[in-house]
């Protein structure tokens, strides 16, 4: 099969389309003819080779697909080849064919194409565990969601909207915050133009937010503290401005916050199957009826995955980035 491979790491022109081995599926395992894949963050990281992936997982990237079953393991129930899916992945999915765990395998639902299919699991599932599953992010409670504009952002609105939350959000472009706004966000700031907090004192009077989703780190932790309410929750969830703190725990004790860590890649796979199951009982009918959906910012094939990486480097998109596989 043809796949996007890494010459070695670094930037984005080190990913080529070759011929590898086709993979070949365990008996709780569907392999899946890829239709389509999307970018995160996670892929860019694995090509500058800061981010390998977990032990027993392909060394291709992509962490997404939807496609059609070709094959089926011999423990697997209820799959059939022809069957159309979509799920998360560990690794393999910027490839023409792939692997996954049957039960984290969802039908596609009718009428939605495998471009719209392959730009859910990943941003919806971390939104979802981020936001409530740790968070517990509740209706009338203020949020206040960092890189707004992203994959995982545009989702995190989304959902927000649905529980009833006051949703403040950063982002780097008036056009960004602007389309923001659309999905449901309450206000914006523009974090190039003024300090963020000092925008949430004003905006929130002095109050501060419930829940802060942030996908920046170090270079946000400070200013992250003073926005939280006493009782407020900080969601880690991406380190893309350093993972290295000096920190004054004594905030931490008087304003009696939380803070939590999040990741998927590495979680075990009974993990992964019990926040498949949360998606599809709680997430899955909203976007089956187009309450909530998918962002797609734009397609590329997958011969192109070196000018897609470098787009998203460039930090141009809004939503989803995808990758269609022929």
């Amino acid at each position: 099969m043809k796949a996007i491979t890494c010459s070695a790491p670094g930037g984005p022109e080190v990913l080529q389309l070759t011929e590898v081995p086709d993979p070949v599926p365990t008996p709780e395992q569907l392999l899946v003819r890829v239709r389509a894949t999307a970018l995160n963050r996670a892929d860019t990281l694995q090509r500058l080779g800061h981010y390998p992936p977990p032990p027993g997982e392909s060394e291709i990237l992509g962490l997404e697909l939807a496609g059609e079953v070709e094959a089926v393991g011999t423990a697997v129930k209820g799959f059939a080849p022809g069957d159309r899916v979509f799920g998360l992945v560990g690794g393999g999915a910027y490839a023409e064919k792939a692997v996954i765990d049957a039960r984290m395998a969802m039908p596609i639902p009718a009428g939605w194409s495998f471009v719209q299919a392959a730009a859910v699991p990943e941003v919806f599932f971390t939104a979802q565990e981020t936001l409530f599953t740790l968070a517990q992010l509740k209706a009338g409670e203020t949020v206040l969601i960092h890189a707004a504009a992203s994959g995982v952002g545009t989702a995190a609105i989304q959902m927000a909207r649905e529980v009833g939350a006051r949703i403040l959000i950063t982002a780097g472009s008036g056009e960004k915050i602007e389309r923001c706004l659309a999905l449901g966000a309450t206000a914006g700031c523009q974090y190039k133009e003024r300090d963020f907090s000092d925008w949430v004192q004003e905006i929130t009077n002095g109050e501060g937010v419930d829940v802060i989703e942030d996908f920046i780190g170090a270079a946000y932790w400070e200013r992250n503290l003073r926005c939280l309410k006493s009782g407020g929750r900080l969601v880690l969830v991406g380190l893309m401005g350093g993972a290295k703190v000096e920190a004054n725990l004594a905030v931490l004790m008087t304003k009696r916050l939380q803070v939590f860590g999040s990741v998927l890649r590495s979680r075990p796979l009974a993990d992964k199957i019990a926040i498949t199951e949360r998606f599809r009982s709680q997430w899955l009918p909203l976007l089956i009826a187009g309450r909530i959906q998918p962002i797609i910012d734009r397609v590329f094939p997958l011969a192109r995955a070196s000018e897609a990486h470098r787009y998203m480097e460039e930090n141009r998109n809004i939503g989803k980035i995808i990758l269609t596989v022929e």
